[in-house]
């Protein structure tokens, strides 16, 4: 499998990717393949074993993002993204949805670093540290509207129906969330309200800090998703859920402010995807070159022989978009939006048809809980619903491209 050309990396990034590496083959990829059954474990919180997340705390892996004056490791900042990607890869290779549990930690600790005032830093930057499973997650996405208010229609109408108001030094939040990564387990949240009914959703939307044990907040259920079921997606409800008023991150402008986490976070979805299109490679070709069938191994039937070299150009092809909109976002070049999308988008699509070779070229097998491939397989495809629809990806591509002239808002139903 062709890898990220090691001479365009810094030896920042060769030491964390040969330490992903290696967590993954010695301690991911082993439990996964052993332990197959265990992502069915109606029991979200018992699906994977503590030593998991300290092995990733082990290399460093769990806090990036977080100051170095917090003990935390902070990326290079001139090549943090494409170091997120080059990290987001190699973990999901051995598993997406531990990748995606990491991932949350690593953007929220980025939104935390740049907005939360400096005394929440010192309270809850330590506790990250100390705890080997303590989660962060990030709650925007609501029951009614979740990627189609990004076109966007920045309008009174297509506000967040989470609301929030200051009321005798505390902000009072009401609503629901809903598609939260991590949000089943996470002990600290940012929350997204509307703080102003009267202006579009850019000027009054506003963030928070939440700790999971704050009154009136309640994690309702674990959505029991398709595929990444090693992270464990869930659904909040507030109910007069009052946080101090210093709590507040960013008042009204939070959507704005998060471009941070919006952009970088399209890279790493997209680099997850690749994480899983790399496993589908892997495994595919040890098995095409060991399992005989008609007299011969796999590989030497030109039609196996064909599918193969799909793959790996799909591959390479995503990992290509993948370098240029991270270097893009590092270096916050103009297109940087337009190829986060793209790389978004285009990942999801070529991944689906790397793991779809990958499930044919397994033939029976590649239903076979047992083998694996399947899991793969259910993987891929929950990517292209994550971090919003490949369709409303493409409207925003185009919204970028031509903002004078893409479709707009039209207006409430009469």
């Amino acid at each position: 499998m062709i890898h990220a050309d090691d001479g365009s990396l810094t030896q920042e990034q060769r030491l964390m990717r040969d330490s992903c590496r290696s967590y993954v083959d010695d301690a991911v990829t082993p439990f996964i393949r052993s332990n197959w059954k265990q992502e069915w474990d109606m029991s979200p919180g018992d699906r994977l074993p503590r030593s998991i997340l300290e092995g990733a705390e082990a290399i460093g892996i769990r806090t990036l993002g977080v100051p170095e004056e917090f003990s935390g490791f902070e990326l290079e900042r001139e090549t943090e993204v494409r170091t997120f990607a080059l990290i987001s890869e190699e973990v999901a290779r051995g598993d997406s949805g531990l990748a995606d549990k990491l991932v949350q930690n690593w953007k929220v600790s980025i939104l935390l670093r740049e907005f939360a005032p400096k005394h929440l830093q010192e309270k809850w930057f330590p506790k990250l540290l100390a705890d080997p499973q303590f989660l962060l997650a990030h709650c925007l996405t609501e029951p009614r509207g979740a990627s189609d208010r990004w076109l966007p229609y920045n309008v009174p109408e297509a506000a967040m129906h989470t609301k929030a108001v200051l009321k005798d030094g505390h902000w009072v939040i009401n609503g629901r969330k809903q598609f939260i990564s991590n949000g089943y387990d996470a002990s600290l949240y940012v929350v997204y309200a509307n703080t102003d009914s009267s202006v579009g959703m850019l000027q009054g939307t506003s963030s928070f800090l939440v700790p999971r044990d704050t009154p009136g907040l309640t994690v309702t259920k674990c959505n029991e998703t398709m595929g990444c079921r090693f992270m464990n997606n869930g659904e909040l409800v507030f109910e007069d859920c009052r946080v101090p008023a210093d709590h507040l991150l960013v008042q009204n402008t939070a959507l704005g402010s998060a471009g941070q986490y919006f952009r970088a976070g399209k890279i790493i979805q997209a680099a997850k995807n690749l994480g899983v299109g790399v496993a589908c490679f892997e495994r595919t070709a040890d098995y095409v070159q060991n399992y005989v069938q008609g007299g011969r191994i796999l590989i030497k039937h030109q039609a196996v022989a064909l599918r193969l070299a799909d793959m790996a150009t799909r591959i390479e092809a995503v990992r290509s978009l993948i370098e240029r909109a991270s270097k893009a976002v590092d270096e916050g070049h103009p297109d940087m939006d337009v190829l986060c999308n793209m790389a978004k988008v285009y990942a999801s699509e070529e991944i689906m048809k790397v793991a779809t070779h990958a499930l044919e070229l397994h033939g029976g097998n590649g239903a076979m809980l047992e083998f694996g491939i399947e899991k793969l397989f259910r993987d891929a495809a929950i990517f292209l619903h994550m971090d919003a629809t490949v369709d409303v990806s493409r409207m925003k591509i185009i919204k970028t491209m031509f903002p004078a002239t893409a479709g707009k808002y039209a207006g409430p139903e009469n």
